[in-house]
């Protein structure tokens, strides 16, 4: 198993050395790692992953070669509320027509969800399965797992089925997008070209051949080398990208986005959120729980000369955007609206660029919303979108 490793560690471009390979087994005979995965999987990534934009790849990697495999002592991130775990155990899923989906009703409105879900965890002593009312799985209930309801908490699944959890109260871990994907296509950096403005700065390193042709004539033949500093776009770029749920459907061309985007700009800062902008963003998808930037750090740290752009599908519930409390994975104190409208007071030159066909952006309420907080400066993640959305932010 763990030559298969190393060797599909190789194959995915992970530049992996036989010396780190041996230096792991090396640790793995001594004991570091113990017996636990988490302890076996951090070990490997110290010893075989030397630079940050790699770890997705052994991730990836290492989830496909130790699928399966546990460890004695492997601990489970249990939810910080009085909800057993038999409760939420999956024993069938609940799969409607689009018929019977129509005939269930929601409870009508945010403060209703919240109100009726703290007196069901007052209320509620057993675990229950296939009902409308309780915390549970497999039914038509507001709350639970495994089933259909237009709106609703879901706790204890794995991942989305519906996309309709107007709030998630497990933990959630998203991975980094990659900057080092091959693109499919070059087009995509030639639309970002459009935003360049060039300025020579710093250390004087290139050759200026025109100048040395002349210095060299006016000084009788004898040569006379002139350099100038290296021309790069000076164009700066905040980048805020939208990461998990219903964005895993658009992890390719955001990285293909991703990657052109760090290759173009030179001064190229880059944040996740998840949804809509709240109180803090984070750099890093594996330490989002626990190192967070605060939003307003962001706002006074980069001037207003920064060209801001969301990259996101705008699809989320309407409560998100509107209601303090309404993100669908924690508490915030300010709606999402309150925090777009801040940054777009600070940065006038934004863009909104949405991977979603933009003839579908009609029938989402949030898409909507959002694309009138951006005054119209919503653009397609297509070519042509890029285009129109480089030209906006060149004005």
């Amino acid at each position: 198993m763990f030559p298969t490793f190393f060797y599909e560690l190789r194959k995915a471009q992970v530049p992996v050395s036989l010396k780190e390979y041996l230096t792991l087994m090396e640790a793995m005979r001594k004991g570091v790692a113990g017996w636990r995965v988490e302890d076996f999987y951090y070990l490997a990534r110290s010893c075989l992953v030397k630079d940050e934009r790699h770890l997705d790849r052994f991730d990836r990697v290492f989830g496909t070669v130790f699928k399966g495999v546990e460890g004695g002592g492997r601990t489970v991130e249990e939810v910080h509320a009085s909800i057993p775990e038999e409760w939420l155990r999956k024993l069938a899923e609940k799969y409607l027509t689009e018929e019977e989906k129509r005939q269930i009703e929601s409870l009508g409105g945010w403060e209703k969800l919240m109100e009726t879900l703290a007196q069901r965890l007052a209320e509620q002593r057993d675990r229950h399965q296939g009902g409308n009312r309780w915390i549970g799985t497999a039914g038509t209930s507001p709350f639970g797992a495994y089933g259909y309801n237009p709106e609703g908490v879901r706790i204890g699944q794995q991942e989305s089925r519906n996309r309709r959890a107007v709030k998630v109260w497990d933990r959630r871990d998203f991975r980094n997008l990659d900057d080092q994907v091959e693109l499919g296509t070059r087009n995509i950096k030639v639309a970002l070209r459009r935003l360049r403005k060039f300025a020579r700065t710093g250390a004087a390193e290139t050759l200026d051949l025109p100048d040395t042709i002349r210095s060299t004539a006016r000084n009788a033949g004898y040569l006379d080398l002139k350099m100038v500093p290296e021309r790069h776009n000076a164009v700066k770029v905040l980048l805020f990208l939208d990461i998990g749920g219903s964005m895993d459907d658009h992890v390719r061309i955001c990285e293909e986005l991703f990657s052109a985007a760090r290759g173009e700009f030179k001064h190229l800062e880059y944040f996740y959120f998840h949804n809509c902008v709240y109180e803090s963003v984070w750099r890093d998808n594996r330490r989002r729980h626990e190192q967070r930037i605060a939003t307003w750090d962001v706002l006074h740290t980069y001037p207003a000369d920064y060209r801001l752009v969301f990259v996101g599908d705008a699809a989320m519930s309407p409560y998100e955007i509107v209601y303090a409390g309404g993100s669908v994975e924690h508490w915030n104190e300010e709606p999402g609206q309150v925090w777009l409208q801040r940054m777009l007071g600070v940065y006038h030159k934004a863009v909104w660029l949405n991977p979603v066909p933009e003839s579908r952006w009609a029938h989402s309420h949030s898409t909507r919303l959002i694309g009138n907080l951006m005054e119209g400066r919503m653009y397609p993640l297509t070519l042509d979108g890029l285009d129109r959305a480089m030209r906006a932010l060149s004005r």
